[in-house]
């Protein structure tokens, strides 16, 4: 880019900022918002007072963050499987390579952890980090519906609600607990219930991890001297950790658990037997 293009882009994305930030202080009326800071903030942990009313029924946002992206996941899965998929070379492109470094990612971590089974496993931990780091960079996109109070609300990341959390957290110990029945049957039961405290902790670091980025950024926007310029830093630096984070941190849990409680235990011969044979043998 020559110095002269590079001198118009900068003049204009600066006259650019110079009237968003004029816009916002001219529509701000400075009049009494909806709710108060720690109204805001109580209500993004147990989400009392903001509903959305879904086919009649009053619901939490995260709830309809939830559907809206499992929706654009199915969609995308069917339009890829359709459309791309089929047109895959022996010599991947650049969207190829995305496409199989993401799902080489999860299939290398399920066989790294879990070499002794792996097949269903990898497909699971592909499924969940997928669903938990687009879910994440959801809100990046400020979504706004509209709460039976009649305010307008963004909607956050599925993952911003204790149920969803423990949704997940429940779901992969579920999957953990197949896993040691399927390699050990009985036994394997035992040894994933072993780890009683595991859904709980995974659950709990999803949501925590969620809900800290999503009370900072809400404490940023609510007031006027922060919301310049600093919510999109924090917004996007948040969300683009969590994402990542939480994606390898579950996954890696996951896979790790799921190899242990899979890895076969042979039974070791008693001590008679083993004199027996000793005897036999002299």
């Amino acid at each position: 880019m020559s110095k002269k293009k590079r001198t118009t882009t900068l003049v204009i994305a600066g006259l650019v900022c110079i009237v968003l930030v004029i816009g916002i202080i001219l529509t701000n009326k400075g009049g009494p918002k909806a709710e108060t800071v720690q109204e805001a903030m109580k209500d993004a942990v147990v989400h009392n007072e903001n509903k959305i009313n879904f086919f009649g029924f009053e619901v939490n946002p995260s709830l309809v963050s939830g559907y809206v992206v499992t929706g654009v996941v199915l969609l995308f899965a069917l339009i890829l499987r359709i459309f791309f998929i089929p047109k895959f070379k022996r010599i991947p492109g650049k969207f190829q390579m995305l496409i199989e470094a993401w799902v080489g990612f999860f299939d290398n971590l399920a066989k790294t952890n879990s070499p002794h089974l792996n097949s269903f496993l990898g497909a699971y931990i592909f499924t969940a980090g997928s669903y938990i780091c687009l879910g994440t960079l959801f809100e990046l996109f400020g979504i706004q519906a509209v709460t039976t109070a009649g305010h307008s609300v963004a909607l956050p990341a599925p993952h911003a609600d204790i149920n969803g959390a423990i949704q997940m957290g429940v779901l992969s110990y579920f999957i953990i607990l197949t896993g040691g029945i399927a390699a050990n049957k009985l036994k394997g039961v035992g040894l994933t219930l072993k780890e009683f405290s595991l859904p709980i902790s995974m659950s709990f670091r999803l949501f925590g991890a969620l809900l800290s980025g999503m009370l900072v950024t809400e404490l940023v926007y609510y007031y006027m001297t922060l919301s310049f310029v600093l919510p999109v830093i924090v917004g996007v630096l948040f969300t683009l950790l969590h994402a990542l984070i939480q994606t390898y941190v579950l996954t890696m849990l996951t896979s790790v658990f799921y190899g242990e409680v899979s890895e076969v235990h042979e039974k070791k011969p008693k001590e008679k037997k083993k004199k027996a044979e000793a005897v036999a043998e002299a």
